[in-house]
């Protein structure tokens, strides 16, 4: 069975990280497809910009940057995705949550990202990228999906630590839209830590 172009990355990450890069992935994982002549869009949308800047990159994509389909714009999307959420949890925290993030949270990040897609003509996917620099400590930010041409936020997906009366602790997912300028938490699922406090993030 062949996997999706993003899951082997999300495997690929996995094993790095939480081998801290004493065990080489698979060949099998690490084959990439051939790309597609249009399939690589310009990594200049990935950058943050301001003002005239935004602009100035919208309008050159017009020109130069291929039309994204709405596959290749989830699958991009998600590869950018698994990167920051390993990122964020560190090498401490990524091994022992890992599996469930993969088997439970990262299905729903992907199905809130597929409803997104759906949301935008194709031409205009290429305008949404995904922020990197998750935040450590104890903050909640994972990453944001936002427009480059006016540097609006569409989504942030957010983590939270939980510690109810008499319990341990637990990692809570969500995401918050630009619909109601961020004020809901849309619940992705919770993961359970321990009884212990966790470490921080990205540590």
């Amino acid at each position: 069975m062949k996997l999706p172009k993003w899951l082997r990355k999300v495997l690929v990450v996995t094993i790095t990280v939480c081998t801290f890069g004493l065990v080489t992935p698979p060949a099998s994982l690490m084959a990439a497809d051939e790309p597609a002549a249009d399939d690589s869009p310009s990594s200049d949308w990935q950058n943050n910009h301001s003002g005239s800047q935004m602009a100035s990159v919208a309008s050159e994509q017009e020109t130069r940057a291929p039309i994204l389909t709405r596959q290749q714009f989830i699958e991009q999307t998600m590869e950018k995705a698994v990167v920051q959420s390993y990122e964020k949890f560190g090498r401490k925290i990524a091994p022992v949550i890992k599996e469930e993030f993969r088997d439970v949270i990262l299905p729903r990040i992907e199905e809130v990202i597929a409803s997104l897609a759906e949301q935008y003509p194709e031409e205009q996917l290429q305008y949404l990228a995904v922020t990197e620099n998750p935040s450590g400590g104890i903050g909640e930010r994972i990453f944001h999906i936002y427009r480059v041409d006016t540097g609006e936020d569409i989504i942030r997906f957010h983590v939270r630590r939980e510690h109810p009366p008499q319990d341990g602790y637990w990692f809570q997912f969500h995401y918050h839209t630009y619909h109601d300028h961020f004020q809901t938490h849309y619940e992705l699922g919770k993961i359970y830590w321990d009884k212990n406090t966790p470490p921080q993030w990205r540590t």
